[in-house]
């Protein structure tokens, strides 16, 4: 493959003794990197292309810095609104000027033995600043590397951070055994946090992360404005946990400049940063504005200070052929275990450069629709732990991997269940199945196919009721064998998922990788025929059950969960007499789903069709007054009782609608405890495409004993 490769040329002008004369036009670069996922040839270069510019930019500011000082010995005053130029590393000298206006464009250059230079100059009026990002949702919030309880610093734990103690301070769950001794809070000359008073990792009005601190200003007030917030920045990038996930790392700036506005006298203060942009990709990065305040009135605002986390040059950062892991990458679990890949891995192989995420191999996707995990909320694997098989070998192997669940995730809040619902269960399960199959190369039997993945059936037990809010599940994989076909290629998995070492959930699955010939040619179950839902072949009187009226309720899912508005119940229908229901859920290409699974291949998960059925199952047990004399009910998972798919269809952005109906099968009573079982089917547009087995709801008192 040719690369098409930008010239690598000097970035800036030679150096002009008279050129601080003269005003320099301002330009605003973007505040984000996008993803790389092609050539990786051409994203190194990018890369050292930036590196170079970092670099550039500090030399010329240290090179205006002594032209600064060699025209003040000489006598010549300097310029109304000049350059200002600050090297704020710890013991460096610091030249500064006073500031006459009130809006400057800063550019940053920050090393560990330098520290952070900062060069600004006047904002120019049609200077055009970075457009604000919609506030992040339950489903793309970003979600951290590391739990702790620790949300305050005072000057002993910041002193902490400025010696890279970071576990010391933040807990064991940091702890990365010595291999990132760069990452600390940088020390700085002008200005430093005298303390952090609370920092919530979904805060501010990006949702992505809010802190408050104290700050002391020491030397020029412009630089101590952009110094304290560049220490914040540090601050939340490490409680989040962005260093987690590579080893050999360092804080570095970007190329985009910043902006800062001084209101006042800069003297100390507090400061509030808000986090606009958040992500790992291409490398953990965050994006912030803060405003600084002093007895509550604004003397300063800097706007769009950009932060990354990068590691050295040829330090590697993924897997090499074979799926051969080189080195630690820095990532542990909560249990001080060490990881082969972790969540920046398992985020690459969601919407980034899968051969990052998986090996050199899998460059040649770069671009293409390829088999990928979903993304955001409904990425549900987060590190690989061990793999006992060899890339190529598709006859068996185990493979052991994570994820971490936290109590503030989207689906706690979302679903109707006391604890975490159906959906999840089945993804969290599935995906790590197929990362399986995946890593160990399924698709490169026939490297030249673009495959989609689809489930296709499986049968899963809930062996026991447990809450895993903040919990880690540890999902035990196994390739039971592999059939590889003409456009396709079938696997078939068993699964085990664990918390605190004991088995909650099992099964055993089939996936398919289709081409989009294979995929094209589904027929659904009833092999192309199109085979109604019950109530249209036996027309019965009919009430319906107004699940939006109710969605506030408790007992009731909402947000993305929210699936069904209303349900159609027969009393007494359905194929075993006990009852029947049916709902019609509207099908829109701007529904949620199809943005987070999958990248390049939107399709609704199976899973959530499986959920909308529950769902109905929920309402209807409710509509009936099966919640009645418990007390305090919730909606629990039942145990030990088999549930089984089958899919041989998909629900795409272009259909219209999904039908669902279930035939009601038995209502059993247990003290404290109730349950309702059922079949079910979901339809697509002229096609029954989804068929469950042993699908049920449980409604329970607390501490009602296990069914």
């Amino acid at each position: 493959m040719t690369a098409q490769l930008d010239a690598l040329d000097f970035v800036g002008e030679p150096f002009d003794a008279l050129a601080w004369t003269v005003e320099e036009p301002v330009r605003r670069a973007p505040a984000s990197e996008p993803p790389r996922t092609g050539d990786p040839v051409s994203g190194l270069l990018q890369d050292f292309r930036a590196d170079l510019i970092a670099a550039h930019t500090s030399a010329m500011a240290v090179q205006t810095g002594l032209q600064r000082h060699r025209l003040a010995a000489l006598g010549r005053p300097a310029p109304t609104g000049s350059t200002v130029t600050t090297a704020t590393a710890a013991g460096a000298g610091t030249t500064a000027t006073t500031h006459p206006e009130s809006a400057y464009t800063v550019t940053l250059g920050y090393s560990l033995d330098a520290g952070l230079s900062v060069a600004a100059g006047p904002r120019r009026p049609d200077a055009v600043r970075l457009p604000a990002p919609e506030p992040a949702s339950t489903m793309s919030a970003f979600k951290a590397l590391a739990r702790t309880p620790v949300t305050a610093l005072d000057e002993s734990a910041l002193a902490e951070l400025a010696h890279g103690a970071i576990a010391n301070v933040l807990g064991t769950a940091y702890d990365q055994e010595g291999v990132n001794p760069a990452i600390r809070l940088a020390a700085c000359e002008n200005g430093a946090l005298t303390g952090v008073s609370g920092i919530e990792r979904h805060g501010g009005p990006w949702n992505r992360g809010q802190l408050r601190a104290s700050y002391q200003v020491r030397g020029d007030g412009l630089a101590a404005a952009v110094e304290v917030v560049w220490q914040a920045a540090q601050v939340f990038a490490i409680q989040t946990g962005l260093h987690l996930c590579l080893a050999g790392a360092r804080f570095e700036t970007v190329p985009d400049a910043c902006e800062v506005e001084l209101v006042q006298t800069m003297t100390a203060g507090e400061l509030t940063l808000d986090v606009v942009q958040i992500d790992l990709l291409p490398r953990p990065w965050l994006r912030v504005n803060a405003e600084l305040r002093r007895d509550g009135t604004v003397v300063a605002r800097v706007r769009d200070l950009t932060l990354r986390v990068r590691e050295e040059p040829g330090t590697p950062v993924g897997p090499e052929a074979g799926g051969v892991i080189p080195r630690f990458f820095g990532r542990r679990n909560g249990f001080g275990q060490r990881a082969l890949l972790g969540e920046f891995h398992m985020t690459h192989s969601a919407r980034g450069d899968l051969a990052i995420a998986l090996g050199p191999e899998f460059a040649r996707y770069a671009g293409r629709r390829a088999t990928r995990m979903p993304n955001h909320g409904l990425q549900l694997c987060d590190r690989v732990m061990a793999v006992d098989g060899e890339r190529g070998n598709l006859t068996g192997a185990t493979g052991h991997t994570e994820y971490d669940s936290p109590a503030d995730s989207w689906y706690y809040k979302e679903s109707a269940n006391a604890s975490m619902p159906n959906v999840v269960y089945m993804e969290t399960s599935l995906q790590s199945a197929l990362l399986l199959g995946y890593f160990l190369g399924a698709t490169l039997t026939a490297p030249e196919e673009d495959y989609c993945l689809r489930n296709l059936d499986g049968t899963a037990t809930v062996l026991r009721e447990v809450d895993l809010r903040d919990k880690t599940i540890q999902q035990t994989s196994r390739l039971l064998n592999t059939t590889v076909l003409v456009g396709a290629v079938l696997q078939t998995f068993s699964y085990e998922l664990s918390v605190d070492g004991e088995p909650f959930y099992a099964g055993e699955s089939l996936f398919g990788f289709f081409n989009e010939t294979a995929l094209a040619n589904q027929n659904g179950l009833d092999n192309g025929a199109y085979v109604p839902p019950w109530l249209d072949t036996a027309p019965q009187a009919a009430r319906t059950i107004d699940v939006a009226a109710r969605r506030g309720d408790a007992l009731a899912s909402s947000g993305h969960l929210a699936l069904l508005d209303s349900v159609t119940v027969v009393d007494g229908g359905g194929k075993f007499g006990a009852g029947y229901l049916h709902a019609v859920r509207p099908i829109r290409a701007d529904d949620w789903f199809f943005a987070y699974h999958f990248h390049l291949d939107p399709v609704m998960p199976g899973s959530l069709g499986v959920e909308a059925v529950i769902q109905a199952m929920q309402e209807w047990a409710i509509d009936a007054g099966l919640a009645d004399g418990l007390r305090e009910p919730e909606f629990v998972l039942p145990a030990e009782l088999p549930m089984s798919w089958r899919y041989r269809g998909q629900i795409l952005a272009e259909d219209r609608e999904m039908t669902v109906e279930v035939h009601l099968k038995n209502v059993e009573r247990r003290p404290g405890r109730v349950r309702v079982t059922g079949e079910a089917s979901v339809w697509k547009p002229g096609l029954r495409i989804y068929e469950l087995t042993g699908v049920a709801v449980e409604l329970r008192e607390p501490g009602a004993r296990p069914w």
